[in-house]
């Protein structure tokens, strides 16, 4: 029995929902991901959001041409303007990550994913720097000072993979960090640039970074990286399957530029985890299971506890970077699959939208907060260390604080309640599901949902509640009387000699 005092012990912050990642730039424009922003943003309410690939060609930002023996450059902003204005139209921010080289400045043909972003350092770092500005300079001309300043600026996506940068050169990533935060701060001190953006594994990166920003005096206003948990991919067509740390293991991921920059110029300064999940793959099956939702659900509770922001990769499966996905489901990075079909993951933050601003309790499996209005909400887990599939579900006993009678709704997901990919697979996993099938699957996405009421006991809410396998809560408990007329006799509804159960 977990007894919930009175008193909160915490507030609640907004860390979780900060950021979330977007797949590259250019699919934004993809009607597909315009509906899941709307979905995402009327359920859940993201601040911000991170895409790859904003200066990648197909944004038509670099246009060379000649003319009368000379050649030139014009800066076509029509698509990074549809962008933004899609995301500032949906109430979501843009959180710039500065990438990847345009073919006209690369000083290579290297490049990385099926859409081909380029990973080679600028020809010229002059030129690189005007882009930058070009860029800056526009969105500063569209939107206002006053709100740019708002949006961070990345340089670049995990410099310390030779998949995503030249040969992994640090020394080449701390040369374009130089030339990119000064080209910033040229435009307005009060923009905010920041990095070294690095994945897992490479976390002698930071010290090393921390070290050359100081030594050269470059300007940096915030520490990026991210963080996954699996470990290699195990192969078969169309997708992948991995091993997987305990979540723990994510925390700790989220803590460790705290310890590792202490003692520098960098220490203090915010940190943003820039992405985050359990596996890195967009093809790894476990992102559209419950266990997903489950296994993540301790991290969202406590993330914030470490970091100024931690960004789910990625809002939906509108998501290209190893082909055009061939199935509705296919272990992609989204809360969402395509045609807005929720996954556990996404109810696990729909949740989360739904706590309350103070915490009065927070534990193993359990996350209790309460309304300004004092209503009591309360998010459960199946607690899951990554290292087996659990055959049985899990139960949770609270003693909550009572006001007098109240009704308790409890909304769940789980390996078969509100698991989409269970039903598609009861389909029988099909490949291009016509829209009655869809229906169907919108329908098996719902949570399951309880009502019932409670009665105080010495001034307590006694509850019991029966998670399935791979499963979460959201319990809600609101003061309410009991407004059921004196005259109304239930045993009666079939007529005055009663006996209808």
């Amino acid at each position: 029995m977990i007894r919930v005092p009175s008193q909160p012990i915490a507030s609640l912050g907004s860390a979780w929902r900060a950021c979330v990642g977007t797949g590259r730039t250019r699919e934004v424009l993809h009607a597909d991901y315009r509906d899941s922003l709307e979905v995402v943003q009327a359920e859940i309410g993201f601040a911000a959001t991170r895409a790859h690939g904003i200066l990648h060609d197909d944004m038509g930002l670099v246009r060379r041409y000649e003319h009368q023996g000379r050649t030139a450059t014009r800066y076509g902003f029509s698509y990074l303007d549809l962008v933004i204005d899609t995301w500032l139209d949906a109430g979501i921010a843009p959180f710039l990550e500065l990438g990847f080289m345009p073919e006209a400045l690369a000083s290579g043909p290297d490049t990385v994913f099926w859409w081909q972003g380029n990973i080679t350092p600028p020809r010229d770092q002059a030129e690189w720097a005007e882009l930058v500005q070009a860029v800056l300079r526009h969105l500063i001309d569209r939107y206002g000072i006053e709100q740019v300043r708002t949006w961070p600026i990345e340089v670049w996506n995990e410099p310390n993979l030779p998949v995503f940068w030249k040969d992994a050169d640090e020394a080449a990533y701390h040369r374009l960090y130089a030339t990119t935060a000064r080209a910033v701060k040229e435009i307005d001190a009060a923009l905010q640039v920041g990095g070294p953006a690095i994945s897992p594994g490479s976390d002698e990166w930071l010290p090393n970074f921390a070290e050359f920003v100081a030594h050269n005096d470059v300007p940096c206003d915030f520490i990026s990286k991210h963080a996954y948990t699996t470990g290699p991919a195990q192969h078969v067509p169309f997708g992948v399957h991995q091993t997987l740390r305990p979540p723990q293991h994510l925390l700790e991921q989220f803590a460790s530029p705290q310890h590792l920059l202490a003692g520098t110029s960098l220490a203090g300064l915010p940190v943003h985890i820039t992405e985050f999940s359990s596996s890195y793959r967009p093809d790894n099956p476990i992102h559209d299971t419950a266990y997903q939702a489950a296994y993540l659900a301790p991290v969202l509770a406590r993330g914030g506890e470490h970091v100024a922001s931690f960004s789910y990769w990625t809002l939906c499966d509108v998501f290209e970077e190893v082909g055009i996905p061939t199935a509705p489901l296919h272990g992609g990075f989204g809360l969402l699959g395509h045609r807005q079909l929720r996954k556990p993951a996404f109810h696990l933050y729909a949740f989360m939208a739904r706590m309350g601003d103070t915490i009065l309790a927070q534990g193993d499996d359990h996350l209790i907060t309460r309304h300004a209005d004092g209503r009591i909400a309360a998010l459960l887990w199946q607690s899951l260390d990554g290292s087996a599939v659990a055959s049985t579900g899990h139960r949770v006993r609270l003693s909550l604080p009572a006001s007098g009678p109240a009704h308790v709704v409890e909304r769940h997901v789980d390996a078969e309640r509100g698991n989409v990919r269970a039903a598609w697979q009861a389909m029988g996993s099909p490949l291009a599901p016509d829209s009655r099938a869809i229906a169907d699957l919108h329908d098996a996405s719902s949570p399951a949902v309880r009502i019932h009421r409670v009665q105080p006991s010495e001034g307590r809410w006694e509850l019991d509640v029966a998670l399935g396998r791979h499963g979460i809560a959201l319990v809600e408990v609101t003061g309410s009387a009991d407004e059921v007329p004196e005259w109304f006799d239930e045993q009666r509804l079939l007529g005055a000699d009663g006996g209808a159960q």
